[in-house]
């Protein structure tokens, strides 16, 4: 089965985990169908002779330039399917629509929890929000929880309001949920009928084999500076191991950039066990990775899967994770690695510690569960095979 495919997505302003798979995705279809793209870049929008703020409010909802973009890709691609991810804010909601008016079936990956969420995270200020899976938008409006601003998040919920009321979501055969957690949230919650979602966790393109194992003793984190994913817990968590170990404490490598970039060079100069890289990648980064000792990855919000358990697991390294989303199916506790629960500064504490007692061999065992498991849940083949499935599902669908 061959199936020509036209693939969708909106850039955001900075590169992230996000438009990597998306990225992963468009190649592993590519392998055995016709893929071809519709981009939109959110920089579009920040640009000289952008609309004007006004102009960028009327064009959320609906954008007569997206979807003419839209229309033109579908009739150059001629597709079977169009697979949806991140639309906003250039797209516009308007794809859906002509989605539908076009009879083309749409499958909406789920890479974040939009368009169920006015931030897409269901995070603010230091506290879950399950309320929009309900579409009760009022608190992530009060704490400005799409970029930062009320007005833009009040937008986005006029906008997510008028969206669910209006039918255009019919165009979407079937939901793609990135991990059971996901997919059992929106269910609970109403959102969607089971019967049109599903879960496809990514795959990925591991290596033949993992590198000869080296471990200078550091404790690696990559990713946004931001609170969602856990960076304030984790600097306290080393100024705490500080206190009790003194000169004996492991460092700890901050890779990555983002607004809490600040928060993360204040407790560096307090800490010297704290080492901010910045921003990594190529040898670099692959370089942070194989000398590692551990990868930790210490979100509070309900992370939706985690693509860096799956880099860690490459190179045969334990994670220290919380037990947060869809973390909590990638890293077994004991085994590949150890689960703290989100926030627990005393839980994760004592899980460096538990990893600092083992010997070398043990710690290598963790690792190479983890790669055994990376090995065999995230082969590429078997991933374009269960996605076939549900394309052709949702090609069938009425």
């Amino acid at each position: 089965m061959s199936l020509t495919i036209l693939d969708v997505f909106n850039r955001y302003r900075s590169f992230g985990g996000e438009e990597y798979a998306v990225g992963r995705i468009h190649e592993h279809l590519s392998l055995r169908h016709q893929v071809s793209s519709c981009l939109f870049d959110s920089q579009e929008w920040t640009q000289p002779g952008a609309p004007g703020k006004l102009a960028q409010a009327r064009k959320l909802f609906y954008n007569p330039e997206g979807k003419q973009r839209f229309e033109a890709a579908i009739t150059a691609a001629q597709p079977e399917l169009a697979i949806f991810h991140n639309i906003y804010p250039v797209g516009s909601p308007a794809l859906y629509h002509s989605a539908l008016k076009r009879k083309l079936p749409v499958v909406q990956f789920l890479h974040n929890y939009r368009p169920f969420s006015v931030g897409g995270s269901l995070y603010s200020r230091g506290r879950v929000l399950p309320d929009p899976l309900h579409g009760r938008y009022a608190a992530e409006v009060r704490e400005g929880a799409w970029m930062g601003s009320v007005t833009r998040s009040a937008l986005m919920a006029v906008l997510l309001k008028l969206l669910h009321r209006s039918g255009w979501l019919e165009s979407v055969k079937t939901w793609i949920a990135i991990s059971d957690f996901m997919r059992h949230r929106l269910i609970e919650a109403g959102a969607v009928h089971p019967d049109r979602i599903v879960t496809l966790r990514h795959a990925w393109d591991a290596m033949p084999q993992a590198p000869e194992k080296q471990d200078a003793g550091y404790y690696l984190y990559l990713g946004r500076l931001i609170e969602e994913k856990g960076l304030p817990m984790l600097l306290k968590t080393w100024d705490t191991l500080h206190r009790q170990l003194g000169k004996n404490t492991p460092r700890l490598h901050i890779a990555g950039d983002g607004p809490l970039a600040g928060l993360v060079a204040q407790h560096a100069r307090g800490n010297p066990f704290i080492c901010a890289l910045g921003t990594v990648g190529g040898e670099t980064k692959k370089d942070q990775l194989l000398r590692s000792r551990a990868v930790i990855i210490p979100s509070v919000w309900w992370e939706p899967l985690g693509l860096v358990t799956y880099e860690a697991y490459d190179y045969a390294k334990p994670v220290l994770a919380a037990r947060s989303g869809g973390l909590a199916e990638t890293v077994q506790h004991g085994s590949t690695g150890f689960l703290h629960e989100p926030g627990d500064v005393d839980g994760l504490t004592q899980d460096v510690l538990n990893l600092e007692a083992m010997s070398p061999s043990q710690r290598a065992a963790l690792g190479n569960s983890g790669r055994h498991w990376l090995r065999q849940e995230t082969d590429p083949t078997v991933w374009l095979r269960r996605f076939e499935e549900i394309a052709s599902r949702a090609i069938a669908k009425p």
